[in-house]
């Protein structure tokens, strides 16, 4: 009889394994009626900054023009969409391999309200979607003078070592 000695690390790595494998082929079933093969579901990487004035939300989307994407402000819900299209021909005999994923997007991001649609830019250079979004106006406290009886009372004032008068 053999001793086999046991290593927790090893089982670890077959757990990881298994796990990868099961996400991988979750996302990468074909879709319904596609007929190319098997599409990976493509979701374009999106980076939010946020600086003093303004979000900028960049979005890399290599291989699009201009018109294949769509930026639309709903509500406060800004969507950016569109679609990539298989650069490949279906062949029927031998193999090949595709791992460039393709197909539609959808991203959807909530903006804080009152923000100005007219306002929003955006920028499409060598595959790097800019969409740059102004702050609203932050609404400012207002002071309101408190009256006394018939008259207005004066703001608070000191002067030196005076007494404070109101």
């Amino acid at each position: 009889m053999a001793l086999i000695r046991w290593e927790p690390i090893r089982e670890l790595d077959t757990i990881q394994s298994e796990f990868n494998r099961l996400f991988n082929s979750f996302f990468d079933t074909p879709t319904a009626g596609s007929g190319s093969g098997s599409p990976r579901r493509w979701v374009p990487p999106m980076d939010l900054i946020e600086t003093e004035g303004e979000y900028v939300l960049r979005a890399d989307l290599p291989g699009l023009a201009e018109n294949d994407v769509k930026i639309e402000l709903d509500e406060n819900v800004l969507t950016v969409s569109g679609e990539r299209k298989a650069e490949h021909e279906h062949r029927k005999a031998g193999y090949y391999r595709v791992e460039r994923s393709f197909g539609s997007f959808r991203r959807s991001l909530t903006l804080p309200e009152g923000v100005d649609a007219d306002a929003i830019q955006a920028t499409f250079n060598h595959g790097v979607l800019e969409v740059k979004v102004p702050k609203p106006a932050q609404r400012q406290p207002r002071r309101v003078r408190i009256s006394v009886g018939d008259r207005e009372a004066q703001p608070a004032e000191i002067e030196g070592s005076e007494t404070v008068r109101a």
